[in-house]
């Protein structure tokens, strides 16, 4: 199964919005994506993103 790049956009508490770049197959499921992504957000000297799936904006890379 070939892997595929997706954009994930997480909301974070200072008002910014973080960007991840996550690499999963084209069937991959949202949930998947969005947990991938936000496990990956860096919560020590940064403001943490937001937990909340509907506020995440996904995005396949053509």
């Amino acid at each position: 199964m070939d892997s595929r790049c997706w954009l994930v956009a997480l909301p974070a508490v200072d008002g910014m919005q973080y960007v991840y770049r996550v690499y999963a197959p084209e069937d991959a499921l949202l949930a998947d994506l969005f947990w991938e992504a936000w496990h990956c957000h860096d919560e020590s000297a940064f403001p943490r993103a937001w937990d909340v799936f509907d506020a995440a904006v996904i995005r396949l890379v053509a």
